[in-house]
């Protein structure tokens, strides 16, 4: 089997990790090895790199910066983790990726796409994933599902953002969606979970059945 690469995007508290963990658990009943990771991270060091970005600092931290970051997180994910997992014929299920970047720091900051597309391609060696599950909802209740869920932890750096900001980004993902509607499915997050995973199901089988004749 030919490994398939499968990534997660969206606001935070639209529900990607509970859905990944879902498919996680899905696909490992149906004797797939599969991996889990999440951006930024993934490895040691993109961990490391993870606490920096997504940390409050009293020093203003830039967009380039960001990208920078996000970037350099990204040469040692793909390199070190996604593309031997895929050599192995994996299932790559990955929280977040490109497409974040794009919508972010592209749509919410306000930095040129063709810079963000070149350094993309640069820090992945020009890896899309297959098919990207963009769960979406509106920036208030995802922002609100994060409060209720976080335990009593303070909000990231991202999340601490105003709303116009979540407004931005969520339109950059509806954006990037209509410009690869093949690869790009959107699915309303604002649905109960099991409905969700359903719609998860169905716009990952296609992929999952070529790769098995591949």
């Amino acid at each position: 089997m030919k490994g398939v690469f499968i990534t997660f995007e969206g606001p935070d508290g639209a529900g990607k990790t509970t859905q990944l963990n879902l498919l996680a658990n899905h696909l490992q009943q149906e004797g797939y090895k599969v991996l889990c990771t999440r951006e930024p991270g993934g490895t040691p060091l993109a961990e490391d790199i993870r606490r920096i970005l997504l940390s409050p600092w009293e020093e203003e931290i830039y967009g380039l910066t960001e990208v920078f970051l996000y970037a350099a997180s990204r040469v040692q994910h793909v390199k070190k983790k996604i593309l031997p997992a895929l050599a192995e014929g994996k299932v790559v299920l990955c929280d977040r990726f490109t497409d974040s970047t794009l919508a972010y720091q592209g749509y919410g900051r306000g930095i040129e796409l063709e810079l963000l597309h070149r350094l993309n391609d640069l820090a992945t060696g020009g890896l899309k994933p297959a098919v990207t599950l963009l769960l979406d909802l509106p920036p208030e209740e995802g922002l609100r599902r994060g409060k209720k869920g976080g335990g009593g932890t303070r909000m990231d750096r991202l999340e601490q953002e105003d709303l116009t900001f979540h407004y931005r980004v969520r339109q950059g993902f509806l954006a990037l969606a209509r410009q690869e509607p093949r690869r790009i499915k959107i699915i309303d997050a604002r649905q109960p979970v099991e409905k969700v995973f359903a719609e998860v199901l169905a716009a990952v089988s296609p992929w999952l059945w070529r790769a098995n004749f591949e």
